[in-house]
């Protein structure tokens, strides 16, 4: 879609003239980041990738975690723009590094559900209230703010979208192209991604990446909740 849109027919590269600056703030292979500013760079166009984090809550709030990948010089000149819409932006690198720090991002964020999910599903069973399970373990070392968002919803069986299980596929398989091409191990990406193909196979894909539960829970056979 971003290739279509930068550089397909009647695409931003058409229309664009020399000093013209093309934020990208989807969540793509740094591969085709690299590609498309490479393109756009004929032109005289400065690309910068820019993907975020924090989901529909902090879009709303314009607090969302952006980070971003190019040239330092474009970088500032955009800085406040980005401002108004992120709580952080942060410069990683160069064109690619934004997407690459976002491919960590959902990497880090896929395992702490998977994790969330796997001990509350283990407590449930147990005969232990989960609820007061993540009471009990929010303030520890345990605690993160993947749980504080996911865990009262996964409580309440909420698995309205903030953030949708087949984008997060989408995201993690970037993340095992990448690690492929750059020969790292991913062996946790790999797992959940199966369980996330899993819960889409099964209609699922359109729920919260919260929803992640709803796999251990089938396994268990038990459901987490109030």
């Amino acid at each position: 879609h971003v290739q279509t849109v930068m550089l397909g027919e009647g695409g931003v590269i058409e229309g664009a003239r020399e000093g013209l600056v093309v934020v990208d703030m989807s969540s793509i292979s740094p591969i085709v980041s690299r590609e498309v500013a490479a393109e756009l760079a004929k032109k005289g166009v400065v690309m910068l990738d820019a993907p975020v984090s924090g989901g529909e809550p902090k879009a709303i709030d314009g607090t969302l975690a952006i980070m971003v990948g190019g040239p330092e010089e474009t970088f500032k000149k955009v800085e406040p723009i980005l401002q108004v819409m992120g709580g952080s932006v942060t410069l990683v690198g160069e064109i690619g590094s934004g997407n690459t720090t976002k491919l960590a991002n959902q990497i880090m964020v896929a395992a702490n559900i998977a994790g969330m999910s796997e001990a509350l599903v283990l407590a449930t069973k147990a005969n232990v209230d989960p609820e007061k399970v993540f009471k009990a373990i929010r303030g520890g070392l345990a605690g993160s703010t993947v749980l504080d968002a996911k865990a009262p919803l996964v409580l309440e069986g909420n698995f309205k979208p903030g953030f949708r299980i087949d984008l997060h596929i989408k995201d993690l398989q970037n993340a095992l192209d990448t690690a492929a091409t750059v020969k790292t191990p991913t062996p946790l990406t790999g797992l959940i991604i199966e369980m996330m193909r899993s819960l889409s196979s099964e209609g699922k894909g359109s729920d919260d990446h919260g929803g992640l539960v709803q796999w251990y829970e089938k396994e268990a056979g038990i459901e987490v909740r109030k």
